[in-house]
C-alpha cells in the first residue's frame, strides 16, 4: 500500500482523486471507480503498489508496437483494476473482478479481500527485465494509469538502467500525472476506441475528449505514440467514423501508426459478430487515402496488413507473422530501396 500522488483532502475526511478525468470524490473506506484507490482516514492510498497480477516476457509486437524496437522482447507488468468498464474487455477478470469484490464487501459490511497479486518490487522488475534481455518494460494488460505510483517508481529505475518504458493504455489520465511521468515514458499505444462520445459513455464508462487530449499531449511531450482501434460491427464500424478517426490521427502526425483490430465476442458483448476481414481492409484503404503512413490490421495472422511498407516507394521493409518479425530489411532506420527514413524508435 502506497499513498497516492495525485489527490486533494476535503472536509469530513473525504478526498478527491486527481489522477484521471473521473476525478472521483471518495468517502472514508470507499474506493474510486478503478477499484484500487481507497480513502483511509482522509488519505488516499494505492492498494496495488508492488502487487503484480501479471509479469511476463512478450514480443513488443504483442502490445502492439510495430515501430518501437521491432523484434525485441518486453517485460510486461500489470495489477488488477481499471478506470474504464468496457463491455468488450479481453482481460475483464483482471480489470473488473476487484470492483465486484469491493462492491460485495460494502453491501455485506465486511472488509474487502486482500488485493490479488504477488509481491514484486520495482527493483525486482528491472532486475528481471535485464536478466532476460528485454529492451523495455511494458505497463499493460489492464490500465497502467490506475497503478501509477507503482509504474512511476519502476519507470525511473528502468531508465537509470538503460531500459525503455511504454504504456499500453486507454489514455484516461490527467495532464499533471502524464507530464510528471513523461520524461521516463518512451512510448505509448493508446486505445482510441471510437470517435463518438455516446460510445465511450455507454460501452466504456468514460468520455472521448480526455482521450483525444492525452494523445495530443503525448505527441507534444515527445512520447512515441501508436494508436489502436478495435472495430466492432454495428458499434464503431461506419465509414464516416473510421474516416474521422483516421483524420484525427493524421492531425497528430502522418507518422503515427494505426492498428485496426478485429473484434471477437467477449465478456458482456456476446451478441456482436466477429469483424469481417473486409471491414478492416476497407478501413486500411481509407486510412491510406487520408494520408497515414502506417496502418496495420490486427487479429488476422498472415495478412499483408501486418507488414511495414515504405510509405515513399511502397516496398516491403518489415515482414511479420502474428507477433513475430520474420524479416527486417531496414538499414539505419531507412528503406533499403529508396533510403526514405522510416518513422519510429529503435528501428
Amino acid at each position: 500500500m502506497e499513498e497516492a500522488q495525485f489527490y486533494e483532502k476535503l472536509e469530513d475526511n473525504k478526498v478527491r482523486c486527481l489522477l484521471c478525468p473521473h476525478r472521483c470524490l471518495i468517502s472514508e473506506v470507499k474506493r474510486g471507480i478503478c477499484g484500487v484507490r481507497e480513502n483511509r482516514e482522509g488519505k488516499l492510498y494505492s492498494l496495488v503498489y508492488g502487487k503484480a497480477v501479471a509479469a511476463n516476457i512478450d514480443p513488443i509486437e504483442k502490445k502492439p508496437f510495430f515501430h518501437f524496437y521491432p523484434g525485441s522482447t518486453s517485460f510486461s507488468l500489470a495489477t488488477v483494476g481499471c478506470n474504464f468498464a468496457c463491455v468488450f474487455c479481453q482481460n475483464s477478470d483482471l480489470s473488473q473482478g476487484i470492483k465486484k469484490e469491493a462492491e460485495q464487501a460494502l453491501q455485506l459490511q465486511v472488509t474487502s479481500k486482500e488485493i490479488w497479486g504477488r509481491d514484486l518490487s520495482p527493483e525486482e522488475i528491472v532486475e528481471r527485465a535485464l536478466h532476460y534481455g528485454c529492451q523495455s518494460i511494458s505497463y499493460t494488460y489492464t490500465e497502467p494509469t490506475i497503478f501509477y505510483e507503482y509504474a512511476y517508481s519502476t519507470t525511473v529505475l528502468a531508465k537509470e538502467k538503460g531500459l525503455k518504458n511504454n504504456f499500453v493504455t486507454n489514455g484516461y489520465i490527467d495532464e499533471e500525472p502524464l507530464r510528471k511521468i513523461s520524461p521516463f515514458l518512451d512510448a505509448a499505444n493508446v486505445d482510441l476506441k471510437s470517435f463518438r462520445e455516446d460510445f465511450y459513455k455507454k460501452m466504456c464508462g468514460g468520455h472521448l475528449e480526455p482521450v483525444l487530449k492525452t494523445l495530443e499531449l503525448m505527441k507534444e511531450l515527445g512520447v512515441w505514440v501508436e494508436v489502436t482501434t478495435l472495430i466492432i460491427p454495428g458499434y464503431n464500424d461506419s465509414q464516416e467514423e473510421i474516416k474521422e478517426i483516421a483524420n484525427f490521427i493524421k492531425g497528430l502526425g502522418a507518422e503515427t501508426p494505426w492498428h485496426i483490430s478485429r473484434f471477437f465476442p467477449t465478456y458482456k458483448l456476446l451478441d456482436a459478430s466477429p469483424t469481417p476481414i473486409s471491414t478492416l481492409k476497407r478501413a486500411r484503404e481509407l486510412g491510406k487515402k487520408i494520408g497515414l503512413r502506417y496502418i496495420y490490421t490486427g487479429n488476422i495472422p498472415g495478412d499483408e496488413g501486418e507488414n511495414t511498407y515504405c510509405y515513399n516507394c511502397g516496398k516491403l521493409v518489415i515482414k511479420r507473422f502474428g507477433f513475430e518479425v520474420l524479416e527486417n530489411r531496414l538499414k539505419d532506420s531507412r528503406c533499403p530501396f529508396c533510403s526514405t527514413p522510416i518513422d519510429g524508435r529503435g528501428l
